[in-house]
């Protein structure tokens, strides 16, 4: 007996980013796409890769999802779940070390202070165990200011002028510098972007992708463009819903 048995394709994987592709930004899972992917998965098998903490990926997707899907990767992979157990955990402080840390936080820290936003709420910094993510505006704010300061971003560039600042700072620090979500940045070693996870998804034959940010700078783009995968891009949970269908139309006849 093999590992997948229980599935039609159990060589078949499909991989799901969070924000913008299961879910709203920051919002929980419809029951309309939980209920897709209990049916799908009677089919392939499934998982999710996202850049949050896998306390966040609760809050979005469900106390059981350890249960509800084969592979959880949160942070990216750098946290990494298979059937409810995990199998593998990387730290960044470990990584890059105190001192240089230390340099990263000021700097990003002085840059936020002399910015002059609308508003600005709490947690420009979140540590996280395989990464950190910074927000300009602060992870504090409510939906509807998270939903103004995405428009305040688009209109003047906060985020990606962070980036360019940083990594003209660190060009030497080996670190990633990614946009994603609506509000924020995830900074993370060089290759501890999304397809870190791969590595623990090697068994497969057929790996298809759905994500929201595959634009270059987005934190979807590295592993959407990876040969290996069959990528989908996508703008809305709606979108995948209808990308999921498309691949089995056997099983949404009615749809």
């Amino acid at each position: 007996m093999g590992e997948w048995d229980d599935r039609k394709r159990p060589d078949l994987l499909l991989l799901f980013d969070v924000d913008g592709t299961l879910t709203p930004a920051r919002r929980s899972i419809t029951p309309e796409m939980l209920e897709l992917l209990k049916t799908v998965r009677k089919e392939a098998v499934i998982g999710f890769v996202g850049g949050s903490d896998l306390v966040k990926q609760q809050e979005q997707l469900g106390p059981t999802i350890l249960e509800d899907f084969d592979f959880a990767f949160s942070e990216n992979g750098l946290m990494a779940y298979k059937k409810g157990e995990l199998i593998a955990s990387q730290s960044f402080i470990g990584w890059i070390g105190e001192e240089k840390y230390k340099k990263l936080v000021n700097f990003i820290l002085r840059y936020i202070a002399d910015l002059d936003l609308p508003i600005k709420r709490g947690t420009f910094i979140e540590f996280r165990k395989g990464m950190i993510n910074v927000s300009p505006v602060g992870r504090n704010c409510t939906v509807e200011e998270r939903n103004d300061y995405e428009k305040y971003d688009k209109l003047h560039s906060i985020r990606p002028k962070l980036v360019e600042a940083l990594k003209k700072e660190f060009h030497d620090y080996s670190l990633t510098f990614s946009i994603g979500g609506q509000i924020s940045i995830d900074i993370f070693p060089t290759g501890w972007d999304k397809t870190y996870c791969m590595q623990y998804v090697k068994e497969f034959k057929e790996i298809h992708f759905f994500g929201d940010k595959t634009y270059k700078g987005g934190n979807d783009y590295e592993i959407y463009n990876l040969e290996s995968i069959k990528g989908h891009a996508v703008n809305s949970p709606d979108d995948t819903m209808k990308e999921v269908k498309a691949l089995f139309p056997h099983l949404f006849k009615t749809s």
